[in-house]
């Protein structure tokens, strides 16, 4: 299995930055190249794409909303992914989640490994 832990959601005025991050851990990330993406849900919302990075670090996808503004990256000595989150503004408001596969999807249906999600609400 693969355990993912979210960290680093808060409160930001807009056109602040905030970076989450998420800590990947157990057997299956392990032993597997697997890809690692960010989606966000605000209430009453669907689960949305965000962003997206290979095991390797030489792809990477951004949801047409965040280009320009947010930037994927991971360390892979730490099993962790990031995500630099700048100019933020209200509509970025939800829960953040980041997401474990071996392939790489713009649908949350696509990914079978989730982490429990960090709190972003950005203030107008």
């Amino acid at each position: 299995q693969v355990q993912l832990v979210e960290s680093g959601g808060g409160l930001v005025q807009a056109g602040g930055s905030l970076r989450v991050s998420c800590a990947a851990s157990g057997p299956t990330f392990s032993r597997n190249a697997m890809g690692l993406g960010w989606f966000r849900q605000a209430p009453g919302k669907e689960r949305d794409f965000v962003a997206a990075i290979t095991w390797s670090g030489s792809n990477r996808y951004y949801a047409d909303s965040v280009k320009g503004r947010f930037t994927i990256s991971r360390d892979n000595a730490k099993s962790t992914v990031y995500l630099q989150m700048n100019s933020l503004k209200p509509e970025d408001t939800a829960v953040y989640y980041c997401a474990a596969d071996g392939r790489i999807g713009t649908k949350a249906g696509q990914w079978d490994y989730w982490g429990q999600g960090t709190q972003v609400t950005v203030s107008s």
